[in-house]
């Protein structure tokens, strides 16, 4: 939302003529505009980056006052009554009890230090081991790949062969460069066959896949090292949240009585 900017002796002279009244911020033709609209929409604002200050208060009165006008001119002309005007303000009701919901839920929900903590050295362990730097040509049979196996043991240029024949259109580029990853990444017979072999190895038979025929090379290993926990706090809390909030609507749903 952008509100036109005003001068600011303009915007205090606003301030200082308009009425004050203890619950509303402005009364048009006899309809009054509480502050608590007021405060809502200044929440809005700061959250969108906007800073909280007087200038910014007087803007968003004014901007409320030019809705109100709006507002009543449309209820003259029974615009709120027309079917898909309901339709939306039903929509947009519903989406801000929601949004209201979500955000109660979450903060009464949040996870302990503890429950961080224990996620945070699962998910370590689940990527512990070792990463690989791996070069690989895919081609779509066996023959072709003992062939270029043969060559390469013959003295011919892995990454050569790898950018003539490889169908992998990520890598045959870059000589078949797979650059570092976790072997768990890849199908199951690739990364079978890649963590069987040593720094500086090559298959020396090809290893099928649903992709076709790979020839893979090992180029070094590295034990996997995990962030600190202070750097993935806020993703894991986050994570963890979503996963609540996934159960709890599904609990609902199970509850519910959907004919």
């Amino acid at each position: 939302m952008t509100l036109k900017k005003t001068r600011l002796w303009v915007l205090l002279a606003a301030f200082a003529a308009a009425p004050a009244f203890a619950q509303n911020i402005a009364v048009v033709n006899g309809t009054p505009i509480p502050k608590a609209r007021a405060a809502a929409l200044v929440d809005q604002l700061v959250r969108q980056g906007q800073q909280d200050s007087p200038q910014l208060q007087m803007a968003v009165r004014e901007e409320l006052v030019n809705r109100e006008i709006l507002m009543q001119e449309a209820i003259r002309q029974g615009i709120p009554n027309l079917p898909d005007v309901k339709a939306q303000i039903a929509v947009a009701q519903q989406t801000v009890v929601l949004r209201a919901l979500i955000e109660n839920f979450v903060k009464n929900n949040q996870p302990t230090d503890a429950d961080v903590k224990a996620r945070y050295e699962q998910l370590a362990k689940d990527a512990g081991g070792s990463e690989y730097h791996l070069h690989h040509i895919l081609v779509d049979n066996e023959q072709q790949a003992k062939d270029l196996i043969a060559k390469i043991k013959g003295g011919a240029s892995f990454e050569d062969l790898a950018k003539q024949y490889s169908k992998d259109p990520g890598s045959a580029k870059n000589g078949g460069d797979l650059d570092w990853s976790n072997p768990k990444a890849f199908v199951p017979e690739f990364a079978d066959a890649a963590t069987h072999l040593q720094k500086g190895q090559m298959t020396s038979t090809p290893v099928q896949t649903q992709f076709g025929w790979h020839i893979i090379r090992v180029d070094d290993i590295r034990p996997v090292t995990p962030p600190p926990l202070d750097q993935v706090r806020a993703q894991i809390v986050q994570q963890m949240q979503q996963e609540k909030l996934q159960a709890f609507e599904e609990n609902l749903r199970k509850q519910a009585k959907i004919q």
